[in-house]
């Protein structure tokens, strides 16, 4: 029953071999690994407004200038990555770079804040694709956390089902997303030359906030820094190059330059917009949906925007579901993370690590109540770290190789780790005290993780290992204790059992009622087979205490080389329902052994029919 229940949900496994076939097209990627970054569109220039709206209209003005200002930041790091995909046709994403280039430190520097950048891709996502839902559809407002938690869930199986399915899924609405800001740019082009946009209504809001914070270059680093979340996603491109068809690294070369392209001139585009119609962030309203009222009036152009946008936020979170569990895969591999992580599940993608994605992701959103401008402050500061930490790794490739013309290739990327590092630096000056000093302490936090994860690892293998192993000593003695419940057929089978394995075997009977001790001891008679049967008395009416006690007593008197067998009789339901009619003393009590040095406990079943 659950392996069709999850055949239903996830659809059936598929073979090794059939790895090549989910391979992605350039089309397909773009929408798997850039709906991240494209869908920032939709809150980057609000997050830079919400920060000039307190110094006034006159403050307001200097958005496009900061637009700019990111989007050449955009093409720089662009740039930058674009080196990075050929130089690393395997995948080169900052904890790859970073490993092989400046060490494992620095790897875990980069893995942790890429690890938390991808959990609060997907909260912030869903989140911004809430809040475009109610723009639209008000009543939907007290049912934010219970929505965006059921879409990440939704997200969650879609991804289970394999990549190539999630990205024909998630094709059609990203595409649909572009066409939908594209049109909205170009019909706000055309009435701002004509003259026919007005952005009178917002004046008044302006003035109302006039003076409440003194224009100074703190205050415009701190918009620039709140819009630099439109530079969220850039990386997962060279994340995910070995979800591309071949050639992967051309694939994934060409697809950077096209979503660097589209996101520039949609992040400039509505921000140009947002300044023509004097535009200021509300609660219950994002930018955008004022842009499109103001464009396309209440007409099904606005509708069509809103849904456009509400999709393609939620969908964004389908970049860190392409790229979380591919990062944690290769940190399990190196041992630093839990080694389930690296499974590759039924339909070949890492099943375990989209799962946890979506966990992680349910309880930020439920810590803070699915409201985007509490987990946007968080955002870019894991983001621009591993921004620096690979570009810094590449200048140390291109020293270490050498190939031709490599000194102009460490040139562009120093100046991308340079400004990158600058970034960082004022995001982290700007928004430590609004939240962000919780990925500061967050980081640290998750790098100890790692390296108790290593260590854990390290110590198992050295004590599992041969190289230092001598003969193992031999058993001297072996006993073999068999705990009874009653006397029935599934006994004899553990008695005769036991006897195969040692001369030296007691069944053992914890007695609760001494008429039940009685029978046990009348059957014994006929079916024990001259096996010792010792009876403990429980004065509390407990099986398992007196029994682990007796066995402890035991396990204490012992030599180094005795072991002692504990071989425990069940019966198995033929069905699974069945099971939950029964006590399970048998697991308790196997649980309850499973540490206890020098023992070993074996379990003889008999299958019972329908």
């Amino acid at each position: 029953m659950s392996i069709s229940l999850r055949e239903l949900i996830i659809g059936r496994p598929l073979a090794t071999s059939q790895a090549h076939h989910e391979r992605i097209s350039k089309v397909k990627a773009l929408a798997v690994f850039a709906s991240d970054a494209l869908s920032s569109t939709a809150y980057a220039t609000e997050e830079i407004l919400l920060v000039l709206v307190l110094g006034g209209s006159v403050a307001l003005s200097t958005s496009i200038p900061i637009a700019i200002a990111i989007s050449v930041l955009l093409v720089v790091v662009g740039i930058s990555y674009y080196q990075t995909i050929h130089a690393y046709p395997k995948g080169g994403g900052s904890y790859i770079v970073t490993k092989e280039n400046l060490g494992a430190l620095p790897s875990l520097v980069a893995g942790a804040a890429l690890l938390v950048d991808y959990v609060l891709t997907v909260a912030v996502s869903i989140a911004a694709g809430v809040a475009a839902l109610f723009s639209w559809v008000p009543l939907l407002l007290p049912y934010r956390v219970p929505l965006a938690v059921a879409l990440v869930a939704l997200m969650t199986i879609v991804n289970l089902r394999g990549m190539r399915e999630s990205a024909n899924v998630f094709a059609v609405p990203t595409y649909v997303f572009i066409v939908s800001i594209f049109t909205l740019l170009a019909a706000g082009l055309y009435q701002y030359l004509t003259g026919m946009m007005d952005g009178s209504s917002t004046t008044a809001a302006v003035v109302e906030v006039i003076g409440v914070e003194e224009l100074g270059l703190f205050f415009f680093l701190r918009a620039f820094s709140a819009g630099c979340t439109a530079l969220t996603g850039v990386e997962a491109i060279s994340d995910g190059i070995p979800a591309f068809r071949k050639p992967e690294s051309e694939n994934a070369g060409k697809t950077l330059i096209a979503m660097i392209l589209i996101l520039g001139v949609m992040f400039i585009g509505i921000t140009l917009l947002a300044n023509r119609i004097h535009a200021v962030p509300e609660h219950g309203e994002t930018i955008l949906s004022q842009i499109a009222r103001a464009v396309f009036g209440e007409g099904p152009l606005y509708g069509f925007v809103q849904l456009a946008t509400a999709l393609i936020l939620v969908l964004a979170a389908n970049t860190a579901f392409a790229d979380f569990p591919r990062l944690a895969s290769l940190i399990a591999r190196d041992s630093y993370l839990p080694r389930q992580l690296s499974h590759v599940g039924d339909r070949l993608v890492f099943s375990n690590g989209i799962i946890l994605l979506g966990i992680m992701a349910s309880l930020l959103l439920v810590i803070f109540e699915g409201d985007t401008h509490r987990l946007v402050p968080l955002y870019a500061i894991g983001v621009f770290l591993c921004f620096t930490l690979s570009q810094l790794g590449m200048v140390q490739h291109w020293r270490k190789l050498r190939p031709p013309g490599w000194q102009r290739d460490a040139l562009i990327n120093g100046l991308g780790a340079a400004t990158t590092c600058v970034v960082l630096a004022v995001i982290l000056l700007t928004r430590f005290t609004h939240g962000g000093w919780i990925v500061v302490v967050l980081i640290p936090l998750i790098m100890g993780i790692f390296i108790s994860v290593h260590n854990h690892y390290r110590s198992v293998a050295a004590q599992l290992s041969l190289d230092t192993f001598g003969a193992p000593p031999r058993i001297r003695r072996h006993r073999v204790v068999v705990p009874i419940a009653g006397m029935h057929r599934g006994v004899l089978r553990a008695l005769h059992y036991a006897q195969s394995l040692s001369d030296d075997v007691t069944a053992v009977y914890v007695e609760t009622d001494p008429n039940e001790t009685a029978q046990v001891r009348e059957r014994w008679t006929r079916w024990g087979d001259g096996v010792r049967l010792l009876v403990l008395h429980s004065e509390y009416r407990s099986i398992i205490e007196p029994l682990i006690e007796y066995l402890d007593q035991l396990n204490s008197a012992r030599q180094a080389n005795d072991v002692i067998t504990v071989v425990m009789p069940q019966f198995l339901a033929s069905r699974w329902w069945h099971t939950i009619l029964h006590n399970q003393t048998a697991l308790l009590i196997r649980l309850a052994l499973l540490l206890r040095r020098g023992m070993v406990v074996t379990d003889v079943p008999y299958q019972l029919k329908d």
